[in-house]
């Protein structure tokens, strides 16, 4: 059983400061979207088809968490949409137990390497997988939102509520990014049957 205590260093809090994303329409065809077959490498080596997953589902897609050693792309914080994946990560490992009694699984997905996502997944001790999308292969299939940052083309901020393989809520923008998990929490409660 891994640790979800996070270490001391941890930054689980967002910038005061930190810019609004605004709703540029890029999500508006996802609801009610079936789930294109793609399958993902997760962070417990395993190839996960997110097409073939039954039941309620919550995918939720990030930037990229900060690396201990690796230096952020300058002016992170300052792009609207950008920063809080950590804090969004921890907000769904400190929401897991609620979520998994519900029956709901979880997922993130972001396009960094499965090396980089396991290391974010030790440190922070989360109980999910988190995905990888490095060829973009998910992302182009579901014609997802990019951010473009130092030659990098990152996945923007969103999240996927899925019933057996159809999406039934996006989240888009996601704002603030550690909240995320609460709000996704009382839509299912409403909704979820």
């Amino acid at each position: 059983m891994r640790n979800i205590q996070p270490p001391p260093d941890v930054i689980l809090s967002i910038p005061v400061d930190l810019p609004i994303p605004l709703d540029d329409g890029a999500c508006e065809h996802l609801e009610n979207m079936l789930m294109l077959n793609v399958s993902l490498w997760s962070t417990d080596d395993q190839k996960i088809n997110l097409s073939c997953l039954s039941g309620w589902n919550v995918i939720f897609c990030y930037p990229m968490t900060g690396r201990p050693g690796f230096a952020i792309p300058e002016g992170w914080v300052q792009i609207p949409g950008a920063a809080g994946c950590t804090p969004q990560a921890c907000s769904y490992r400190d929401s897991h137990t609620e979520l998994k009694r519900n029956g709901v699984g979880v997922y993130g997905i972001s396009a960094q390497t499965s090396e980089a996502q396991k290391e974010a997944s030790n440190r922070l001790g989360l109980p999910y997988p988190l995905l990888s999308d490095t060829d973009h292969s998910f992302s182009a299939a579901l014609k997802l939102p990019l951010l473009e940052v130092n030659g990098l083309k990152l996945i923007k901020r969103l999240t996927l509520i899925l019933k057996d393989g159809v999406i039934k809520k996006c989240f888009y923008p996601v704002f603030p990014p550690d909240k995320n998990a609460v709000e996704v929490i009382a839509w299912l409660a409403e909704n979820q049957t």
